[in-house]
C-alpha cells in the first residue's frame, strides 16, 4: 500500500480539503494511523485555515501525530495566489519539503498530502504541483468538478498525469451544477470511461 496519497484537483475551489477529510476518515476507519501534510498554503492571514482544520481532525484520529501547524504547513503565504507569485522573493526549498514529508510519514501509516490549486500551478518558474507529486513519489487522487466545463478540465488533467507517468485515481466531486450534471456531463463520462468514482461515496 502507498505510504503517501497526494490530493490534487483540476483547479482551485474544486474540493481538495473536503477530499482530504473524506480520505482521512476513510483510511482511519480501516484502522490505519493517518497523517496530513500541506506543503504550501496561500491566502493565510493568521493561521492556515485548511491546514488547521485537517490537523485538528488528524490529531483526534491519530494522537501519535504530535506535530505543529508549522510542521504540516511549512510554507504559509498571505497573498491568495499561485505559490510562485505568493512567495514573492522567498525560495521554496524542495529538499526541505521532501525531508519534511519523510519525517511526517514516520508518524503515520498513510500520509494525506494536499496540493495547492491544480496540477499546473507553479511553485517555481519551471516547477509545478505535478512535479511535486512526482518528486514525492506519491499516488495521486485527482478531484474533478461536476460543473459545466468539467469534461475538458478532467481530460486535460488526466493526460497531464499520464504524460508524467504518475499513478492516479480520480473522483468526481458532485457539488457545483449538481442538478444538471446528469444531463450535461455524465453522458460523455459514461460513454468514455469504464468506471466512475464519486467523492461522496467514499
Amino acid at each position: 500500500m502507498e505510504k503517501s496519497i497526494f490530493i490534487t484537483a483540476t483547479n482551485t475551489d474544486v474540493g481538495k480539503t473536503y477530499a482530504c477529510e473524506k480520505f482521512i476518515n476513510f483510511y482511519a476507519k480501516k484502522g490505519l494511523k493517518v497523517g496530513y501534510f500541506k506543503p504550501i498554503e496561500t491566502g493565510v492571514t493568521e493561521l492556515p485555515l485548511d491546514g488547521s482544520k485537517m490537523l485538528n481532525l488528524v490529531k483526534k484520529l491519530n494522537p501519535s501525530f504530535d506535530v505543529s501547524i508549522k510542521d504540516i504547513v511549512p510554507y504559509q503565504f498571505e497573498l491568495p495566489a499561485a505559490p510562485f507569485v505568493a512567495k514573492k522573493d522567498k525560495k521554496i526549498d524542495l529538499d526541505f519539503l521532501l525531508e519534511k514529508k519523510q519525517e511526517l510519514e514516520k508518524k503515520c501509516d498513510i500520509l494525506i498530502i494536499e496540493g495547492a490549486g491544480g496540477l499546473m500551478v507553479p511553485l517555481e518558474k519551471e516547477f509545478f504541483i505535478i512535479d511535486l507529486i512526482k518528486l514525492f513519489k506519491a499516488k495521486a487522487k485527482l478531484i474533478t468538478p461536476s460543473k459545466l466545463g468539467c469534461i475538458n478540465d478532467t481530460l486535460l488533467s488526466l493526460k497531464a498525469l499520464e504524460d508524467k507517468d504518475i499513478e492516479f485515481d480520480w473522483y468526481i466531486n458532485l457539488f457545483l451544477d449538481k442538478d444538471s450534471f446528469e444531463e450535461v456531463s455524465l453522458p460523455f463520462y459514461k460513454e468514455y470511461f469504464k468506471e466512475l468514482k464519486y467523492l461522496h461515496e467514499l
